[in-house]
């Protein structure tokens, strides 16, 4: 079996999520219990670090693993969905997995994995689990799929949980309201286990808190405990400065980061929290914190977070894809001094666009399209459902054409924006 068979496998022939979308989502753990039971259980091997969260759990947990690799530790990050390549899921010290080894992983468990019906996300986690056991990482930092409580990432009992925040995001799976999605994030939190959670919110404080109590588990709150400042955004920049400060100590963290999105701040605020109880487990010097963080795109190939593709004109995409994330996407697009705005956007089919199309300026030229996967709303549809909120513009059925169509009719002064899904960032980073 070559590589590009196996992965022709892989998407062919296992319910995929991020491909199908609810078809593929398994409500419990059994599969990969029995799959991970079969390897040998390899995540009882290292100690891990797992992390939910509706927005932000991607840019913390590549966050994370940056401090982990800078202060020495061999370090595994399992990450979801990945954007170019599949091995991106994936990653020892920021270097992906082999074409090998995916290729021979699959080809030595092909039987256990057919006869379980195994989803790609349940196969992929087994995958990772067993790669880092076989590489003897110190320490695995694991980013949650999809909800947490029946992720298939949560058999691991980590030596801290993160919820970032809560959001607008997978109702049709996790709960029609914000509590309801709350809780099946909490699922993630462990007997004993401390828990970070990112943001305070009113909706939600009191169930993370229940959680905790029922579980004996220490839990903080990051941002009442540290506040972040990040300087004014210049999009030609490189690089830019942020000051976080301990609230209990007074103590200040300044350095420069090369993650762009003024969303980093809250992401920022979480990462020292986390920081602050993993000391309890590994050693870092305030040396490797502030180099990781700089350093964090360069250590763990993080894209698509606030990614400037180009300047002159300046083209940005972003993967944010849910209300809240959008909210504050569009925000920061709102602020850019330009001269003109052109919007490549995209959806997937289950996105509740009455909630997310208000969010988008009238004052912009649209290039609607699709991403070149199943669950990709059809840019027609799109195209009438946001001529409802004043947004106009033509359809292109694939991303690629909707930017080169873009890129022909800017000025040098103007801004492109792609985004609105994953899959429309994917094809053009």
């Amino acid at each position: 079996m070559t590589y590009q068979q196996t992965i022709e496998f892989l998407y062919n022939q296992l319910p995929a999520f991020h491909r199908i979308g609810k078809a593929a989502y398994k409500s419990n753990l059994q599969n990969v219990l029995t799959l991970d039971n079969y390897l040998g259980n390899p995540h009882k091997k290292y100690p891990t670090v797992h992390v939910t969260g509706t927005n932000g759990k991607g840019s913390v947990s590549h966050m994370i693993a940056s401090v982990l690799q800078e202060a020495g530790y061999k370090t595994g990050l399992y990450t979801s969905p990945h954007l170019k390549d599949f091995r991106e899921r994936i990653k020892i010290n920021g270097e992906m997995i082999s074409k090998r080894d995916v290729t021979g992983f699959v080809k030595k468990y092909h039987g256990i994995i057919n006869s379980l019906s195994s989803s790609f996300f349940e196969m992929t986690v087994a995958m990772a689990f067993d790669y880092f056991a076989r590489n003897e990482v110190d320490v695995a930092v694991i980013e949650v799929g999809l909800g947490g409580r029946l992720d298939s990432t949560n058999i691991i009992i980590p030596v801290l949980s993160v919820i970032t925040n809560i959001g607008h995001d997978h109702m049709d799976l996790l709960g029609n309201t914000i509590e309801k999605i709350a809780a099946e994030k909490a699922g993630i939190i462990k007997s004993g286990i401390p828990v970070v959670i990112g943001e305070t919110g009113q909706e939600t404080n009191g169930i993370f808190l229940n959680k905790a109590l029922k579980t004996g588990s220490e839990i903080s709150f990051a941002d009442q405990n540290f506040t972040c400042i990040l300087e004014d955004y210049d999009p030609q920049a490189g690089e830019r400065k942020y000051q976080v400060t301990d609230k209990l100590s007074f103590r200040k963290y300044t350095g420069e980061t090369t993650l762009g999105g003024d969303y980093q701040s809250k992401n920022l605020v979480t990462l020292f929290q986390v920081i602050k109880i993993l000391q309890n487990t590994f050693t870092f010097s305030e040396d490797n914190i502030i180099k990781s963080i700089s350093a964090v795109v360069a250590n763990t190939g993080l894209k698509g977070r606030w990614q400037i593709l180009g300047h002159n004109p300046l083209v940005v995409c972003d993967t944010a894809h849910n209300l809240e994330g959008l909210r504050y996407v569009l925000r920061q697009v709102e602020k850019i001094r330009k001269s003109g705005l052109h919007m490549v956007i995209g959806f997937v089919d289950d996105k509740d666009l009455t909630a997310i199309l208000p969010l988008f300026p009238h004052d912009a030229v649209y290039y609607f399209t699709k991403a070149s996967v199943p669950r990709a709303l059809d840019e027609k549809i799109l195209k009438l459902a946001a001529s409802k909120y004043g947004l106009e513009g033509n359809c292109y059925p694939e991303v690629r054409s909707a930017f080169k169509a873009a890129r022909s009719l800017v000025s040098e002064t103007d801004m492109i924006f792609i985004g609105g899904s994953t899959f429309v960032v994917a094809e053009v980073v």
